[in-house]
C-alpha cells in the first residue's frame, strides 16, 4: 500500500524570526519534498521517534510551506517499550493531567489484561465523547474535553493517553496522516504498550489505523505541533491544505487487531 501527501500551510510573519514546521513523515519517504513560497534554506532538527522538524528563519511577510510525499506503507514489528518510555509515558503532561483523573482505576483498573484495559479505554471515550469539528480551544487540555463531552481527534487522543496513564499503562501522542479520514486534515492518535510493545489505537475511529503514517510523536500535543515559534516570533496562521490518499485502496479496519505503526 502507498500513501500520497499534499499539504500546505499558509501563516503570516508579524515579528521575524525563527517557525518550526513538522510535516515529514517520521519513516522517510520514497519521494518527499518541503519547499517554502521564497528560497530560505531550513534547518532540520531530528527527535526522537523519527520526528523531524524544518527550522526556517524568516522576516515579516506571508509564506505558504508545502510538504508532499509518496510513502510505501508495510507491516512492521511493533517496536519495544523502553525503561525511558516508561519513566516519560506514564508521566502527567500538560494536556494530560492524570492526577486530575484518579476516577480511571476505579474504572478500568480491574480488568484483566493491559489490551483489555486499553480496548475499555477506548470504547470509554469513543462512546461518551462526540466527535465536533471546530470544538473546544487550544488550551483544553483532557478533563476539559472530558467534561464538555466533545472535541476533536486531538482531546479524544489525550483523554486515552491520560487514562491509560494513571492504571500505570505508558501512553503516547502521535500526530499522524490519515488516508480516508473525513474532513480531511491533520490526525491525531495515540500508542499505548501492551506486553512490552507498542500499539496504535483510534478513539475517534474515523480512518484505518493500517494506513496511519507517522509524523510527530510525544507526550501530548505540546510536543508535536505541525507549527511553532522558537523565540520572539509572532505569526498569524492563515490556514492548512491537505489532500492524503492510499493507494490501490484503504484497508479495513473492525478495531480488533493490535496495529503497531512504522517508526
Amino acid at each position: 500500500m502507498r500513501c500520497l501527501i499534499d499539504a500546505e500551510v499558509a501563516l503570516s510573519v508579524t515579528v521575524p524570526g525563527r517557525v518550526a514546521f513538522t510535516l515529514a513523515a517520521a519513516a522517510g519517504a520514497d519521494r518527499e519534498e518541503l519547499t517554502l513560497s521564497d528560497d530560505f534554506p531550513p534547518e532540520i532538527v531530528e527527535f526522537a521517534h523519527g520526528t523531524r522538524t524544518h527550522v526556517f528563519d524568516l522576516p515579516a511577510r506571508d509564506f505558504s510551506v508545502r510538504y508532499q510525499a509518496e510513502c510505501e506503507i508495510k507491516p512492521v514489528k511493533p517496536q519495544a517499550l523502553t525503561t525511558a518510555d516508561l519513566a516519560i509515558y506514564t508521566r502527567p503532561s500538560r494536556y494530560c493531567p492524570t492526577d486530575r483523573m484518579g476516577f480511571a482505576m476505579a474504572e478500568f483498573g480491574g480488568l484483566s489484561g493491559d489490551r483489555a484495559k486499553v480496548d475499555a479505554i477506548v470504547g470509554y471515550v469513543h462512546d461518551r465523547m462526540s466527535y465536533v469539528v471546530g470544538s473546544g480551544s487550544p488550551v483544553d487540555d483532557a478533563v476539559d474535553r472530558l467534561l464538555a463531552g466533545e472535541g476533536v481527534c486531538r482531546d479524544f487522543a489525550h483523554i486515552c493517553v491520560a487514562l491509560c496513564r494513571v492504571i500505570d499503562i505508558p501512553a503516547r501522542y502521535v500526530s499522524v496522516y490519515a488516508p480516508g479520514l473525513s474532513p480531511m486534515d491533520f490526525h491525531a492518535v495515540f500508542e499505548a504498550a501492551i506486553d512490552g510493545h507498542w500499539y496504535v489505537f483510534d478513539a475517534t475511529r474515523l480512518a484505518p489505523r493500517q494506513s496511519l503514517v507517522r509524523v510527530a510523536t510525544g507526550r501530548d500535543a505540546a510536543d508535536t505541533a505541525f507549527i511553532a515559534t522558537l523565540g520572539g516570533c509572532e505569526i498569524d496562521f492563515r490556514g492548512t491544505g491537505l489532500f492524503v490518499t492510499a493507494e490501490p485502496e484503504l484497508p479495513e479496519d473492525d478495531g480488533s487487531e493490535l496495529i503497531p505503526l512504522a517508526w
